[in-house]
């Protein structure tokens, strides 16, 4: 898409595709080896406890040895897609019997103000 010996500038070459300057100038760093074996660690131990979050993975990495924070850990599991399943609250059901409210601002025009 960019080509760097076009005779047309970067700069216009990133404004007829909507990029930002700055993203031709990136180059993404490789991940680290001991970062790469944890990541692995991680996947071995999220099959055996899929239930578990970061806390809990950071738990297991330093039983076994590994210095690691927590939020490097929650970093690692984001960037490998990697989260704990649990069941999560149930909000958008109504309960049995709890009626529902007519919303009285339909069809009102609203033209000055503290009218509502």
């Amino acid at each position: 898409m960019i080509d760097r010996g076009h005779a047309l500038p970067l700069k216009r070459q990133a404004e007829v595709l909507r990029l930002s300057r700055s993203t031709l100038y990136y180059r993404p760093r490789p991940v680290p080896a001991a970062d790469l074996e944890i990541m692995r660690r991680l996947d071995r131990l999220s099959l055996d406890f899929p239930f578990a979050g970061s806390r809990m993975m950071r738990g297991f990495l330093r039983a076994e040895g590994i210095r690691i924070g927590r939020c490097h850990v929650a970093t690692l599991m984001r960037r490998m897609g990697i989260e704990a399943l649990y069941r999560r609250p149930n909000t958008s059901k109504p309960a049995q019997g709890h009626r529902i409210f007519p919303y009285l601002l339909r069809g009102m025009k609203i033209d000055r103000p503290n009218q509502v």
